[in-house]
């Protein structure tokens, strides 16, 4: 296995990242131009086996002092061989996010994936969120 993780949205398999996206339990609901968008709007990690997709992931944020990860999602058949942990790696490790200071997520599962890059769980109050 010769995993390489790219960052060139050329090389994106829009329709196989957005299915599967889709089938998650963030990303339901979402439009192909609402992913579209999304996905332009920010800097993308795509895991690659062998020329073929894997996985995704994407962080989003002014690339100065503030980014949040988003989308983090391995394909089914490649889950727990450390995709996920790579994707991560190459985001937080991106030459256009070395400055960010201050990193986010939401996850409701996989908090111990987050954990081991220093996340921790938000329970001091001053953080806070708008969902529309």
């Amino acid at each position: 296995m010769s995993l390489e993780i790219v960052h060139d949205l050329a090389l994106l398999d829009f329709r196989a990242t957005a299915d599967l996206l889709e089938g998650s339990y963030w990303g339901k609901g979402r439009s192909d131009a609402i992913n579209r968008r999304a996905f332009e709007n920010s800097v993308c990690a795509i895991a690659r086996i062998d020329g073929r997709q894997v996985g995704f992931a994407r962080a989003s944020g002014d690339r100065a002092v503030f980014a949040r990860i988003s989308d983090v999602i391995v394909w089914p058949d490649q889950r727990g061989k450390g995709i996920g942990k790579a994707l991560v790696a190459a985001l937080l490790d991106h030459a256009d996010l070395k400055t960010v200071s201050a990193w986010m997520l939401n996850t409701s599962d996989a908090h111990g994936l987050y954990e081991r890059f220093g996340f921790r769980r938000v329970t001091n109050g001053n953080e806070m969120r708008l969902d529309r």
